[in-house]
């Protein structure tokens, strides 16, 4: 398990619980609107991208990455603050492109913890696995956008029959769950939400995020681009919720 950082209280990012972050380093999308990018990326890569891009991912590694943490230390700070925390929340980069993900969440819940775990659908073998040896209290998957776009959105070539494995899985899970879709202007439009909502019809939650721009992205061409406006977001929310029992903007 390769760890690329770790948050140690957040009170929003496990629905009514108190927990901590950890990510894991390394992901099989390449998303131009990531703001992960040194979680994306192997170190090198840093080196052929532009000054300008360089230099964010500078800024963003001193000043906004979170806290850089060994395995050994990670497991140290949970067993401290386990009478103070409810969960952990595995986030990445993609943490199911890690093999030893089981065990590492084994060792997790053997101190106390619930597991929330965000995955991008692209490891359906992975994620049944952890749903049938009950590893998981709480999965959110990110749906980039309908089928037709899927490769043009993650920046790179995607499997389209994993993400909708991975929907089935979730949705037939028997635990709490959400999609998440980050909406961009010029790679989602407004008619696309219905055609992912046929995708996951039925869900129990779905929020529609708003795009960040200024931080260090993936493709730096997306930097400082406008979001869509908050009556755009409701719109489409509202569109969303012709497909799920709940569609909300964020």
């Amino acid at each position: 398990m390769i760890i690329g950082g770790l948050i140690k209280t957040s009170l929003v990012d496990y629905p009514g619980k108190i927990s901590a972050i950890v990510f894991t380093k390394g992901c099989s999308f390449a998303c131009h609107f990531c703001y992960n990018p040194l979680l994306v990326w192997p170190e090198e890569t840093a080196s052929v991208t532009s000054p300008n891009t360089r230099g964010h991912l500078r800024k963003l590694e001193t000043e906004s990455s979170p806290t850089l943490i060994s395995a050994d230390d990670l497991f140290q700070f949970l067993e401290k603050r386990a009478s103070q925390l409810d969960a952990l929340v595995i986030t990445g980069g993609e943490p199911t492109i890690h093999r030893d993900l089981p065990e590492f969440i084994r060792k997790v819940r053997a101190l106390g913890y619930a597991i929330k775990l965000d995955t991008n659908g692209t490891n359906p073998e992975m994620l049944v696995g952890l749903v049938k040896d009950r590893l998981l209290d709480y999965i959110a998957m990110d749906l980039k956008g309908p089928e037709a776009k899927y490769s043009a959105i993650t920046n790179v070539p995607a499997d389209f029959n994993k993400i909708k494995k991975s929907v089935k899985i979730i949705m037939t899970s028997g635990l709490p769950y959400e999609f998440r879709t980050t909406v961009v202007p010029g790679l989602l439009e407004k008619e696309d939400i219905a055609k992912m909502g046929e995708i996951i019809k039925g869900a129990e939650k779905w929020y529609l995020q708003k795009f960040r721009s200024n931080t260090a992205l993936v493709d730096e061409n997306f930097q400082g681009q406008k979001p869509y406006t908050d009556k755009d977001m409701a719109e489409m929310a509202k569109t969303g919720g012709k497909y799920v029992e709940k569609c909300e903007w964020r």
